[in-house]
């Protein structure tokens, strides 16, 4: 099959529009993920077991599921007890709502890493907890975190295109619905490179962040 320019033309309007998609869930999803992974890190760590083992069981079931199941039952099965939402929000919540399992493991790994007598002064000093958690132990744990949670970033990013099963077209969705209709290949290669050019360089900058940050 020979190599089309004119399809590739054709395709670029759509290629746009699945790039806007992919954007917005990534960063959405993202800040979802990052926000609510950390609140599922400090609540694994309560003392109250009414707190912590219910959020123990959600996020370990979320994370042993997988997350094309998730969002068939966001979009489908949802509704059926509340309001509907978009194909793109369903999206953004259920890629949020998956990687902040993983997410909150990585704030555990860096909570975990702050030294004991981070701890032991706070309380010496009759800090608040809340006090404790903002002034002392988060902001030392993030700084350690932030590489791998840009990690879960790029894996996010590559996990987008599932969002097109439930009608929210990102690049691949749009290549996949513009190639069937075509019987075309060069939508796919487009997609495949922008897929590259992003993921490549992201990865490249969070090396060079965990060096600085290592230092």
């Amino acid at each position: 099959m020979n190599w089309d320019w004119g399809v590739v033309s054709d395709f670029m309007p759509l290629f746009w529009d699945g790039v806007i998609v992919t954007v917005q869930a990534l960063v959405f999803g993202s800040l979802i993920a990052f926000a609510l992974g950390l609140v599922w890190a400090i609540a694994q760590r309560s003392e109250r077991k009414l707190v912590r083992w219910p959020v123990t069981v959600l996020t370990e079931f979320i994370r042993n599921t997988p997350l094309l199941v998730q969002l068939f039952f966001l979009f489908y099965v949802v509704p059926e007890w509340g309001p509907s939402m978009s194909p793109l929000m369903t999206g953004i919540i259920g890629l949020g709502l998956h990687y902040s399992t993983y997410t909150a493991e990585v704030y555990r790994a860096g909570i975990d890493g702050v030294p004991e007598g981070q701890w032991e002064a706070a309380t010496a000093l009759s800090l608040p907890k809340v006090r404790t958690w903002t002034a002392v132990i988060l902001p030392q744990a993030i700084r350690r975190v932030i590489p791998a949670l840009g990690n879960y970033v790029v894996a996010m990013l590559k996990d987008s295109p599932m969002i097109a099963v439930i009608g929210a077209y990102e690049m691949l969705g749009e290549a996949s619905a513009f190639s069937n209709a075509t019987f075309t290949i060069e939508a796919y290669t487009v997609v495949g490179i922008a897929f590259i050019l992003i993921a490549y360089p992201a990865s490249l900058l969070l090396r060079v962040l965990e060096r600085r940050l290592v230092k």
